[in-house]
């Protein structure tokens, strides 16, 4: 979903426009096709569904990893910061985002998602002393925060054919994935990639763990005739991408590269008119412009510093 991984690492000599722009439209359009591939995963149980594509993730890192001769067994110092990721930024938004999309639309559900940005600016804001919003990012903010009050206020209007539960547990998974960026912003002297593997070890064993509590072994069993885009989902729409951000981040800083956050909305809302048949509304699309015009102000709202 995002710059949650950012860590402390060196900008290299800047890369060609070409590179930048490609690598944030391949990132963006494989982090976008995962709400379209949760939707093809069928009526899995949302544990179920996080719990594979934790696994899934977890088993393509390993891998890679393992070509290139590197441990996959967490350094002492490692376990609080895989957990704590594999929470915030794993299982517990996975297993939201999935039961969300059981009762809203992906489109709505991606561009309310692309909010999470605007809540890492407010919780930064308020925690650490560096990151204090200048007046532009201020305006992104309460422009963003009013794109999301089109795309989810009417569901608290009666019969307005908007699932409220849906909306809110859609705004509990960006929360979810913004506080874990904010974790990130604390982490000292760790590797990019070691987070994104950690991450997903832990997400996918703790739903498979909750899978197994609430749901039962039983709720496994479609599991095998789903298994062509739950493989996408957990090694093209998890792992991959991940990967690539993690390389993304270190050519071009965590500013410039969380443009893949709105860019995925975008991606998204294609995929589900091209292969969901669902329509966009005039307020789907004008609640989601107004989000990611708040997005790309808080976002751009500052000359780009290296990272250290």
């Amino acid at each position: 979903m995002s710059s949650q991984n950012a860590g402390a690492i060196a900008l290299t000599p800047a890369p060609s426009a070409a590179f930048v722009i490609s690598n944030l439209l391949v990132c963006s359009f494989l982090w976008g096709s995962s709400l379209l591939l949760v939707k093809l995963s069928g009526n899995l149980s949302p544990f179920v569904l996080a719990a594979m594509r934790g696994l899934i993730g977890a088993a393509t890192l390993s891998l890679w990893f393992s070509l290139q001769g590197k441990s996959i067994l967490p350094q002492r110092h490692e376990w609080r910061i895989w957990a704590v990721l594999g929470t915030l930024n794993g299982w517990l938004p996975n297993v939201l985002l999935a039961y969300a999309l059981t009762q809203i639309s992906t489109a709505p559900a991606a561009m309310i998602q692309a909010s999470s940005p605007l809540i890492v600016t407010v919780l930064s804001h308020l925690l650490f002393a560096d990151e204090r919003l200048t007046p532009q990012r201020f305006v992104g903010v309460l422009i963003g925060f009013l794109g999301m009050g089109i795309l989810i206020g009417p569901a608290a209007l009666p019969d307005s054919g908007i699932n409220a539960t849906g909306a809110l547990l859609m705004a509990a998974a960006a929360f979810s994935y913004a506080t874990a960026n904010v974790f990130v912003r604390t982490v000292k002297q760790a590797d990019p990639a070691r987070m994104a593997l950690g991450q997903q070890i832990c997400s996918g064993f703790a739903a498979t763990l909750l899978a197994l509590i609430v749901v039962g072994p039983e709720a496994f069993a479609p599991v095998p005739s789903r298994l062509g885009p739950l493989l996408a989902l957990g090694a093209l729409s998890t792992a991959l991408p991940i990967l690539l951000f993690m390389h993304l981040i270190r050519r071009i800083g965590p500013t410039r590269a969380s443009m893949v956050g709105y860019l995925a909305p975008v991606w998204t809302t294609i995929m589900a008119v091209l292969f969901l048949d669902e329509s966009v509304g005039l307020r789907e699309l004008a609640g989601g412009a107004v989000v990611l015009t708040g997005v790309a102000l808080v976002s751009l709202g500052g000359r780009l510093k290296p990272v250290r």
